[in-house]
């Protein structure tokens, strides 16, 4: 489980990495500020994420699920708002981060697939 942690931490930082050299207003000054923003990333997904959905639930189900990149973009800002040296800049900023860090864990989650037919 540890291990499975890590490597979705891997993909993440391959995100946010990414992420950093195509968006414009996204700045991270270490290797090590990169993946300990996976890191964060993953914990604050893990912990704050379900409760900001269950809040936002109502203007989501509004929207159709666009403000689920909201919340995304919101949990990037946190991770940005608690670590010195990863900087974003603005809600645009965090919503292409945001884009960029889910394709990249969905190519992640895919490489981690089981393979033994049925679903998790």
């Amino acid at each position: 489980m540890l291990a499975r942690f890590l490597v979705r931490a891997v993909f993440a930082a391959l995100g946010l990495w990414v992420a950093s050299e195509i968006v414009p207003g996204v700045d991270v000054t270490t290797s090590a500020t990169l993946i300990l923003a996976a890191v964060l990333l993953g914990v604050v997904n893990a912990i704050v994420r379900p409760v900001v959905f269950i809040l936002t639930l109502p203007i989501t189900i509004v929207t159709l699920g666009l403000f689920l990149l909201v919340v995304n973009a919101a949990m990037i800002g946190l991770v940005a708002w608690l670590l010195p040296g990863f900087r974003i800049d603005g809600l645009l900023a965090g919503c292409l981060v945001a884009i960029v860090t889910g394709v990249a864990s969905w190519i992640g989650g895919m490489v981690l697939r089981d393979d033994r037919g049925g679903r998790r």
